[in-house]
């Protein structure tokens, strides 16, 4: 009884952890796919170099397509509503996202993604969108972030690849990826004021507690097979002594 009081309860605890995080969790524990570095930390190992991406915006009736850029990688998406870009005399506009390489200077600051480039031969004309959540005027930049860092706080937008950065806000969008409007096209990147605290350092624990109980639960099923072989042994024992002892009785009987 005392096994399967413990058993229930850290299933029950699991439960109300895997309903505290994010929706992600319920697909299981599939690793997030490894991201591509500029310039990579010193923790990460078979880097990869990331990828551009291009998209050539069709214009139909004087108003650009709704349509949503992205690098070959997946780690950048520049979404776009109908009439988002400055049609004027265009028949297509043509987008262009680049990893930035050297990597930027960003004093003050700290990048969890590489610096992108995002560049169109038609700017943006002040559409209202709606980015993860956070109402904005112009695309919406969606940007992956690696696993194994902080979570980002703000996306920054520069004019220039070395500054001077300015937060554009933002929030997070699907798990590992930070979202934000912006009006205008130049320098992205995600990331955190140097030494403040980032969601990262709450969510991760969040994250692992999952994990822990999961582990807990297997820790208690796999404890409890000796118990279970012990007991089976015990009872077996038990069943071939009383056998014994009726056959004893038998035989006083039958002298």
């Amino acid at each position: 009884m005392r096994r399967l009081a413990l058993l229930l309860a850290a299933t029950v605890a699991y439960m109300l952890a895997a309903w505290a995080v994010a929706p992600g969790f319920y697909d299981g524990f599939t690793p997030v796919q490894p991201y591509n570095w500029v310039c990579p930390p010193f923790h990460v190992a078979n880097n990869q170099a990331p990828s551009p991406g291009h998209l050539d915006v069709k214009v139909i009736g004087g108003s650009s397509d709704p349509n949503s850029a992205f690098t070959e990688d997946g780690q950048v998406v520049v979404g776009f509503l109908p009439g988002a870009l400055d049609s004027t005399g265009k028949t297509v506009i043509s987008v262009d996202i680049t990893p930035v390489s050297p990597c930027p200077s960003h004093k003050g600051l700290t990048f969890v993604t590489n610096v992108y480039h995002i560049t169109a031969d038609a700017p943006l004309v002040g559409k209202t969108i709606n980015c993860a959540n956070h109402t904005g005027v112009g695309a919406c930049v969606v940007m992956a972030y690696s696993d194994t860092v902080p979570a980002p706080s703000d996306m920054y937008y520069s004019a220039s690849p070395n500054g001077p950065w300015q937060s554009i806000g933002g929030g997070d969008a699907q798990p590992f990826t930070f979202a934000a409007a912006t009006d205008k096209f130049g320098y992205f990147a995600a990331g955190y004021p140097e030494g403040a605290v980032t969601s990262r350092s709450r969510s991760g624990a969040s994250q692992l507690l999952p994990i822990a109980v999961a582990i807990l639960i297997v820790g208690v099923l796999v404890a409890g097979i000796p118990l279970a072989v012990m007991n089976r042994r015990r009872g077996a024992r038990r069943a071939h002594d009383d056998a014994d002892e009726d056959e004893d009785d038998e035989g006083e009987d039958s002298t």
